[in-house]
């Protein structure tokens, strides 16, 4: 393939209508509970005593106000982890709510959850782990039709759905065989009775993980991949530039979308990744662990949703089925700081200048008596992420220029930090894949 041809190709790759969607509302929750509340542990192993569970004070309506307080704006509820125990009466297992003492066995934490959330007005999302380290016809073919079977109860039951999580861990079943896990057919049945949910699994098809669970992504978080990484998201090139092998590509690379890595693709996809991380050091409760800092859960915000990415932070209720005080207070707090940062948007007035084809300038007016401490760049990502670097520059009276911030990616959004900056400035696209148009820019 002719190297301007493979540009082109790699700057109209676009994502669909539920990436979009996704794209727009990036910042939404976890709520990790299950057995493991009640054992202290993180992952079970499946023997657990259903009797364990009991949380007495369960109170869903306060998770979705505390969600809201921090400004997220979906909840996603792990229906099932790795130990098996179901927080809805599953038809398909005993190793479920059903026998435990919560309401006499009569609760369903799954449609609680779901309509605390259409009561405060946010979106619904949930967590089935393929991994069930307690049925057994785990590590048969049999246990597909088995997940499949809870799969389709928490599609059709418990009305519209936002999000639905997966990942690839895996163990031996009591056959001493690993699991082969029907994922297409399992993405099948959310797009039939959940169109437009999104879908996460390290390998797509919708969001891809972002290689780490301590909220660290990439310098350039690209959307725009190689198909060896997302095998399950849509193609939308053919044919590599040159000539190689990306067959053991990961999301731990840094390079993932950057030219010198896709050069060599099979073709490209688009698939964004996802940053998940808890509030905490573990993802379950444990009652000696202490919230991270305001300053950290900040950051991570900036570094996710002001990088191109979507931000799934954890909050893990306490035994009783409650969020711990102290995490009440640092959801609100963390609300309050991102509210003050970015509560007051001002769309910026901006001329764009064209250098060459593709560089450009947008020169951007600050208003009179602002101090920007926030710029927050958008691409016209429905029609590709273009821009591998850029600058905001002011120019000295010599002509050399004053460099304020220096990026590489933009895609959906990109918050760059400031210092109070009261004069104008240019948003310089010193290089891109096509031509950039219709940059928004906004100052906080």
């Amino acid at each position: 393939m002719e190297y301007q041809a493979f540009l082109r190709a790699a700057a109209n790759v676009r994502p669909s209508p539920r990436q979009l969607a996704m794209l727009d509302n990036p910042y939404y929750a976890f709520v990790h509970f299950t057995v493991n509340t009640y054992t202290g542990r993180e992952w079970g192993d499946g023997t657990e005593d259903p009797a364990i569970f009991n949380p007495v004070n369960l109170d869903c309506d306060q998770w979705v106000a505390a969600i809201k307080s921090a400004g997220m704006t979906g909840l996603v509820l792990t229906a099932k982890h790795h130990d098996g125990f179901c927080l809805w009466p599953s038809r398909y297992t005993e190793h479920s709510v059903k026998n435990s003492p919560y309401k006499n066995g009569k609760g369903d934490i799954v449609r609680e959850a779901a309509e605390a959330c259409r009561r405060g007005g946010i979106r619904f999302g949930f967590y089935l782990s393929p991994w069930d380290r307690n049925h057994p016809d785990y590590g048969t073919p049999a246990y597909n039709d088995y997940y499949k079977a809870q799969l389709t109860e928490l599609l059709t039951n418990y009305g519209e759905i936002f999000h639905v999580w997966f990942d690839g861990a895996c163990g031996e079943g009591p056959s001493g065989r690993r699991q082969e896990y029907d994922f297409e057919g399992f993405f099948d049945l959310v797009r039939r009775y959940q169109p437009s949910a999104t879908i996460f699994q390290d390998a797509g098809p919708d969001i891809r993980w972002i290689g780490n669970e301590a909220g660290k992504p990439r310098a350039s978080e690209w959307a725009v991949v190689p198909c060896e990484l997302t095998r399950y998201a849509k193609k939308q090139t053919e044919g590599p530039l040159l000539p190689g092998d990306l067959t053991g590509i990961y999301n731990t690379n840094e390079q993932l979308g950057e030219l010198s890595t896709i050069q060599y693709a099979r073709g490209l996809c688009f698939c964004p990744s996802e940053v998940d991380m808890s509030i905490r050091k573990g993802w379950f409760y444990h009652p000696e662990e202490e919230p991270h800092s305001v300053e950290r859960l900040f950051h991570t915000y900036i570094s996710s949703v002001g990088n191109n990415a979507t931000f799934n932070l954890n909050v893990p209720p306490m035994p009783d089925g409650r969020f711990d005080p102290r995490d009440l207070k640092r959801l609100a707090e963390l609300g309050d700081a991102l509210r003050a940062a970015f509560g007051k948007p001002v769309i910026a007035q901006t001329r764009r200048e064209e250098i060459s084809d593709p560089q450009c300038n947008y020169h951007v007016r600050v208003p009179a008596s602002m101090q920007v401490k926030y710029v927050l760049l958008e691409e016209d990502i429905a029609q590709g992420q273009r821009v591998e670097r850029f600058m905001l520059t002011r120019t000295n009276f010599d002509g050399r220029w004053n460099v304020l911030f220096d990026g590489t990616t933009i895609g959906r959004r990109r918050i760059c930090e400031m210092k109070g900056e009261t004069e104008d400035f240019d948003v310089r696209i010193l290089c891109a894949r096509g031509r950039v148009e219709n940059l928004r820019v906004t100052l906080f």
